[in-house]
């Protein structure tokens, strides 16, 4: 079986050269459910780094929406259910929202079927709240600035997006995926229309400790917008 990341990136790396850089995960996912690999984000438990933010922000979610952008297995999708968001899970790979629905048969949310880089229109300034986590940081430079455009127009006016994902320097070198980004990278949201709200920088709780950004964007209305920047 094979669990280890630098497969991963030699799997993703010929899916990349094929011209297909999606296309990767329905493999591996699919793959995993026959027993021949294991996903190396799975945890089977929601991500730390959400719960910890979560927790210290207080968030309520009665009566707003929430998307998670490359659910995966769930367990951030339910997580946010569990704060009282009426939450949308979505994934490219099919597999992956077979095995969602598997596992939380009673579940709250909703689990589609859907890519970032063409998502449905009708998510258009949909949500309340936006998480993308762990997502960007496995595209491509080109991809990846399509998603930032893509998870931006998800956001609904007042609403709020939280990204999440292993950072470097500017000088350092991205690696193999999962690829490290930068601070300029994550803050291309601010060029599509969102706002910074917070930004951490940090060392997680992993063996060894991983580098992570923590960045809080809002969007707000062009007249909001021009009071902040006079204020």
């Amino acid at each position: 079986m094979n669990d280890n990341r630098s497969y991963i990136s030699i799997l993703a790396s010929q899916y990349i050269n094929a011209g297909k850089p999606t296309e990767w995960f329905e493999h591996l996912y699919a793959e995993a459910i026959a027993g021949n690999a294991t996903i190396p984000w799975a945890d089977m438990q929601p991500n730390p780094n959400l719960i910890q933010w979560l927790d210290q922000n207080q968030i309520d979610g009665q009566g707003k929406t929430a998307l998670k952008v490359g659910c995966g297995l769930g367990d951030d999708v339910e997580a946010l259910c569990q704060q009282g968001f009426k939450v949308v899970g979505f994934d490219i790979a099919a597999s992956a929202i077979d095995w969602c629905h598997r596992r939380w048969p009673s579940s709250t949310a909703q689990y589609w079927v859907a890519d970032v880089l063409n998502p449905p229109e009708s998510w258009t300034q949909a949500f309340d709240f936006v998480l993308e986590s762990y997502t960007l940081q496995v595209l491509p430079p080109p991809q990846r600035q399509i998603a930032i455009r893509q998870i931006a127009n998800f956001v609904a006016l007042a609403g709020q997006l939280l990204v999440i994902c292993r950072g470097r320097d500017t000088q350092e070198n991205s690696g193999q995926i999962p690829y490290l980004l930068t601070v300029d990278e994550i803050m291309a949201f601010t060029d599509v229309g969102l706002s910074l709200e917070s930004f951490a920088d940090y060392f997680d709780q992993e063996s060894p400790p991983v580098r992570r950004f923590r960045a809080e964007f809002k969007k707000y209305s062009s007249f909001d917008r021009s009071l902040r920047q006079s204020g």
